[in-house]
């Protein structure tokens, strides 16, 4: 097994000690987990419904995506263009379809940073009138595949995004469930700065015209956030870059709340390679 470096224990640590999490890798108590991105847009209000307990699990790898690799960041170190892959699964406890979520809070470790400004666009109207192939060449920065219950998977694709009132963020498209989700980014609170997270991705799933108790969610979800494109002097350019070291182990979150009123949130971490 590999030794864990002294920044990444340290990190375990302190989170342990602020979400009350039993050991690394383990889920914090649901009925004290903080929001990590309250000041984000809201969802609308929906009552919390009578559904079965959710038990998620969440791995993770970091990838070099070829891309950026220079020195002299404002955060120390040199940075690396990486890809960070995200995948969550989910089931319900005992059995059956798993409760429908509400939102989903991606947590980076606090080495990764993040270029949307270095990216094109796509707005939600282009997507809504011509599909995911209207974007412009070089707004994808992510994509992933949705695993629905009982069976069958989704192409799942990640846009770089402005949203009106000039917020950042990304839209999560879904074509074959002709779904768009809206996510920013936000920096954590403090609580999550602590256990070593500086920036977050806030995606509000919002209310449909199907009651809450009668919606399903994805048994497992995987989405790779990272992508690279050439400036106009033809230097490459990485959508997520890290200062870590190589070897380092980078830790990653998914904070998830249910229409049922649960909160979770598998972490685990990722070796910077």
């Amino acid at each position: 097994m590999r030794t864990r470096t002294r920044r990444a224990a340290a990190v375990a640590t302190a989170a342990a000690a602020l979400l009350g999490l039993a050991a690394p890798g383990a889920v914090a108590d649901e009925r004290r987990l903080p929001d990590p991105a309250p000041g984000g847009p809201q969802r609308p209000y929906e009552p919390d419904v009578t559904g079965p307990r959710n038990i998620d699990t969440l791995s993770a790898t970091i990838t070099p995506d070829g891309g950026t690799a220079h020195g002299g960041t404002a955060h120390g170190g040199t940075a690396h263009g990486v890809h960070v892959a995200f995948d969550r699964t989910s089931r319900a406890e005992p059995a059956g379809p798993p409760a429908a979520a509400r939102r989903f809070v991606f947590l980076f470790d606090a080495s990764l940073r993040f270029r949307p400004d270095a990216f094109p666009t796509c707005a939600r109207t282009t997507i809504e009138q011509h599909g995911v192939h209207a974007c412009p060449q070089g707004s994808r920065i992510g994509r992933g595949t949705s695993h629905t219950y009982p069976e069958g998977t989704a192409e799942v694709y990640a846009f770089n995004t402005r949203h009106p009132g000039g917020t950042r963020g990304a839209l999560v498209v879904v074509p074959a469930a002709s779904t768009i989700l809206e996510l920013t980014w936000e920096r954590v609170t403090p609580h999550y700065q602590r256990a070593g997270y500086r920036w977050a991705l806030d995606e509000i799933l919002p209310p449909t015209a199907t009651p809450p108790d009668q919606r399903v969610g994805t048994r497992r979800f995987e989405l790779t956030w990272g992508a690279t494109r050439r400036t106009g002097d033809g230097r490459p350019v990485s959508f997520a870059e890290t200062t870590a070291r190589p070897g380092t182990e980078l830790g990653i979150g998914l904070w998830s709340e249910f229409v049922t009123g649960q909160t979770v949130l598998p972490e685990t971490t990722a070796v910077r390679p």
